[in-house]
């Protein structure tokens, strides 16, 4: 039985065995057998008339491969009545990243659409899709990896899913900068030793000095993200100074 609080997702796609098997193990995995999860997966083809089960066919206009038909998908998103918003799966969709996961973890669910071949038939995006996603600038065989890449991110920032609540807030994006290194035993491995300051002891110092490096990391990895955030608070660059001298 699904608990009341959980967050549902439907997918369709025409290789559903793909996203089923890329979500069934780790937390992710865990979630949806403790309920927290709640993923259904909607395969277009059973919603065809021919004996083929067909769900392309050639575009009109001529042109390389083939294009997905919009009876069977409009079926079947019909039929199983998705939580909305409802998105396709597209590179030329909107950046997906993590303040959209934020958003779609906290919305009470959504819905995703793998697109395959040369893509998705205008009418279904025009009539039933709410919006379009894109994982990156990149070319994929079909939607249902970038499905898979989404649901995670948005699964693990719903309350109950990762054991560590806290790790959420010190994670990269989380506060507009990229997260800090981190080391743990043995505190020398091949002549290398773990920073001082994370065995002294005092935890103010190790906040200041865990700021300090997601800040120099955001500006040498990302510095686009500095900008976009508006820049380093008093405090940060406070922060900053103390281990790395003056931005």
């Amino acid at each position: 039985m699904v608990a009341n609080s959980s967050l549902r997702v439907d997918v369709f796609s025409v290789f559903p065995e793909i996203v089923d098997s890329a979500l069934a193990s780790s937390v992710i995995g865990r979630a949806r057998s403790n309920g927290l999860l709640d993923v259904r997966l909607h395969d277009p083809r059973d919603h065809t008339t021919d004996k083929h089960r067909s769900v392309d066919d050639t575009p009109f206009g001529g042109g390389a491969g083939m294009v997905m038909r919009p009876e069977p998908l409009v079926a079947s998103i019909r039929a199983a009545n998705p939580p909305r918003p409802l998105y396709a799966l597209s590179a030329s969709g909107e950046r997906f990243d993590q303040e959209l996961a934020g958003s779609l973890a906290t919305g009470g669910g959504f819905s995703l659409l793998c697109g395959r071949y040369e893509g998705i038939d205008q009418r279904v995006l025009d009539s039933e899709v709410d919006g379009e996603i894109s994982i990156g600038d990149y070319v994929l065989a079909g939607g249902e990896v970038a499905a898979a890449v989404i649901i995670e991110a948005v699964g693990r920032l719903v309350p109950g899913v990762l054991g560590n609540e806290e790790s959420i807030v010190e994670e990269s994006f989380a506060s507009g900068l990229l997260e800090y290194p981190h080391y743990t035993r043995p505190a020398e491995f091949e002549g290398v030793e773990v920073p001082d300051v994370l065995r002294s002891g005092d935890h103010g110092k190790v906040e200041r000095w865990r700021l300090a490096q997601a800040i120099h990391r955001t500006t040498q990895r990302r510095p686009d993200l500095i900008t976009s955030r508006g820049g380093l608070t008093d405090a940060e660059q406070k922060a900053y100074a103390e281990f790395f001298g003056d931005a």
